[in-house]
């Protein structure tokens, strides 16, 4: 048998245990812990991104991850009730869950926009290094969605979207940024962040920790001025005083 196997063979016996003690409390009428049900939780979405990706949604039934969490059935309903909970479960803990990072911090007083940009990286890119699976399967399964989770899916996108947005924005009033469209900058940070889930393999040549870095690093050099390049203040008047400053270089370059 081999590691792998033995591997697998332990977690689907201690998955077992937690169902039998705590889901499969159908026989007594307990309820599992909170933290214990956030670990079994995790390990069930875990094991239906990874069933739903091989076998597809409509070809992935209750039971089959229900056996693959070690579980029965009735244990796994003290989870979820059916297929369509499920993935929408998966839908809002992709979406939702940066979404509350991001908005967190954007509203942090004691960050810059620099700052804030970096830490948008680290947020995104922190979650699809954690777990590409889940977003790639978000992305392959968006024609199998219901109406109403569509809807709720593209009003999260378009909220992650105004958030970055907003903090470049911000950082373009502030001198910290070049003058660019806050709205495209941001549409190029967010989908190199989310590529990271199509191409990062945890366990790789790379680490999470290194990619965020880079990223984070890349990110905010695309938008930064030049070193030293900054406003001496806030507001029309610190603007114009760079502009004059890039007009009176301008006209040094083309000597005039």
């Amino acid at each position: 048998m081999s590691g792998e196997e033995t591997r697998d063979g332990a977690r689907r016996k201690n998955a077992s245990r937690r169902g039998r003690g705590e889901a499969g409390a159908d026989d007594r009428g307990a309820r599992p812990s909170t933290a214990r049900r956030e670990l079994v939780e995790n390990e069930l979405y875990e094991h239906a991104t990874r069933l739903f990706a091989e076998r597809g949604f409509a070809g992935t039934s209750l039971q089959d991850i229900a056996a693959a969490l070690g579980i029965t059935r009735p244990a796994l309903y003290y989870y979820v009730k059916s297929k369509d909970e499920l993935l929408a479960k998966l839908v809002t803990e992709v979406t939702n869950g940066p979404l509350d990072d991001l908005n967190e911090l954007a509203a942090r007083t004691d960050l810059d926009a620099v700052a804030k940009l970096r830490g948008v990286v680290e947020v995104i890119v922190g979650r699809r290094t954690a777990q590409p699976e889940r977003f790639r399967l978000l992305i392959r399964s968006e024609a199998e969605l219901p109406a109403e989770l569509v809807e709720a899916y593209d009003e999260g996108r378009r909220e992650v979207l105004a958030t970055i947005a907003g903090i470049v924005e911000d950082g373009v009033r502030a001198g910290r940024f070049r003058p660019v469209d806050a709205r495209v900058a941001a549409l190029g940070v967010l989908g190199m962040c989310n590529w990271v889930a199509w191409w990062f393999h945890p366990g790789g040549r790379d680490s999470g920790e290194s990619v965020v870095a880079q990223l984070a690093d890349m990110a905010v050099g695309a938008l930064q001025r030049p070193d030293g390049h900054v406003l001496d203040g806030e507001g029309p008047a610190a603007a114009l005083k760079m502009l004059r400053q890039d007009l009176d270089h301008l006209e040094r370059i083309l000597d005039v």
